[in-house]
């Protein structure tokens, strides 16, 4: 514990803005984590599910996506099915304007990432830059080859802890970052598959329906 008050007075004052954002990151890191780890686990095998009732039976499909309402796609297949007489039309707009709402949940953080990302390492930089200001104002050029240098070296050293404490913070918040990006891309492409899918089923179903109509009025 004291090596770490150490380390963090050694730092600086941007050491507490450092400290906070470190906080922050770790929170929506925790946060982002669990939200795919559940979305990840589940949705796959739910609309897979899904799919194949539908095409069998619809109500049953129906109540299985409002037991899972939770699922960002249980929610957009929801707003194309819960559609009076739609026609593919309507029944695409529907999936594509309901995709369209899912998409702040799915990049939920993404700027708050990039700002960490791009905001630690100059705050550390602005430290480092603070300390050797400080450490050279002691200086006096007479005490250049004195006992005084040995100390503006250690305080040299001690004012890049600020640096090398922005850096590892924006490291570690760019990797999650760019993980978690690409799984907004993995669901996206996931959305558009299945979208696409049920659009196929949904047609079907019309046209069939359109023929039978056609039939009986014949």
């Amino acid at each position: 514990m004291e090596k770490i008050y150490q380390l963090f007075s050694n730092g600086g004052v941007v050491m507490w803005p450092l400290l906070g954002l470190s906080i922050f990151s770790l929170a929506m890191i925790l946060e982002r984590s669990l939200f795919w780890s559940q979305l990840t686990s589940r949705q796959d095998k739910i609309l897979k599910k899904v799919l194949v009732l539908y095409e069998k039976d619809p109500e049953m499909a129906d109540m299985m996506l409002k037991k899972n309402q939770h699922l960002p796609m249980a929610r957009i297949f929801l707003s194309a099915l819960s559609l009076k007489r739609p026609t593919p039309e309507k029944f695409r707009l529907a999936l594509e304007s309901a995709a369209q709402a899912e998409m702040p949940l799915l990049k939920r953080f993404s700027n708050a990432f990039e700002t960490i990302t791009s905001v630690s390492p100059l705050l550390g930089l602005l430290g480092t830059v603070l300390g050797l200001i400080t450490s050279l104002a002691s200086l006096r050029i007479g005490d250049i080859e004195s006992s005084q240098a040995t100390g503006v070296t250690g305080g040299i050293s001690e004012a890049l802890t600020s640096t090398a404490t922005g850096l590892v913070i924006a490291i570690v918040t760019l990797f999650f970052a760019s993980t978690f990006r690409g799984l907004y891309l993995q669901q996206i492409a996931l959305i558009q598959e299945f979208s696409g899918q049920l659009e196929l089923l949904h047609l079907e179903k019309y046209e069939i329906t359109g023929e039978i109509t056609d039939a009986i009025t014949q």
